[in-house]
C-alpha cells in the first residue's frame, strides 16, 4: 500500500459515522510519517466534488483542512449528479461519480462496468479531439443517469 492509499484510508476512517472531518495537515503528516505535500496531494486527487467531498482549507499556523461529504436528500441524488456534470466530464471523473453510485446503493457494479464502457476514450475514439470526446461523453452518461431515476 503505498502512502497516498494510507493518507485516503486513514482520512476515510476518521469520517465513519461522520459526514465531515477537521484535520491538522501538519499533525497528519507526523502521525503518518509524510511530507504535508502528500496530504494535499491526496486531498486535491481523492476528496474531490466527484467524489461527493467539499474541502476547506486554511493555511497558517492554526490551519486546518475541512472535508466534508456531500448529503443530498435521497430522491435528490441523480438530479444533483446529472446537473453537476456540466457540458464535459473526463472518463476518470465518470468512474469516480460510478464508484460513489455503486458505494451509495443507486446501481450495481455490472451496471455501472456498462455504462462506462459506454464512454471510454476507445469507445469514443472515432471523435478526434479530447474536448470532443468529454461532451459526448457527459451528453451519454448524463442521458444514460436521467433514465436510471
Amino acid at each position: 500500500m503505498n502512502i497516498s492509499d494510507v493518507i485516503e484510508s486513514f482520512i476515510v476512517d476518521k469520517m465513519s459515522g461522520e459526514n465531515d472531518v477537521e484535520l491538522k495537515r501538519n499533525e497528519l503528516a507526523n502521525t503518518l510519517g509524510c511530507v504535508p505535500s502528500q496530504i494535499n496531494y491526496v486531498i486535491s486527487t481523492r476528496f474531490t466534488t466527484e467524489r461527493g467531498y467539499v474541502v476547506e482549507s486554511r493555511r497558517g499556523g492554526g490551519g486546518f483542512i475541512k472535508i466534508s461529504r456531500v448529503v443530498v436528500p435521497e430522491g435528490d441524488v441523480m438530479m444533483h449528479i446529472i446537473n453537476s456534470i456540466g457540458t464535459q466530464i473526463d472518463a476518470q471523473s465518470t468512474a469516480a461519480i460510478l464508484k460513489n453510485l455503486v458505494a451509495d446503493g443507486f446501481t450495481d457494479k455490472k451496471t455501472a462496468k456498462i455504462i462506462m464502457s459506454a464512454v471510454t476514450d476507445k469507445a469514443l475514439s472515432l471523435i478526434p479531439s479530447a474536448s470532443g470526446r468529454a461532451r459526448v461523453r457527459a451528453s451519454i452518461f448524463k442521458n444514460v443517469l436521467i433514465n436510471l431515476v
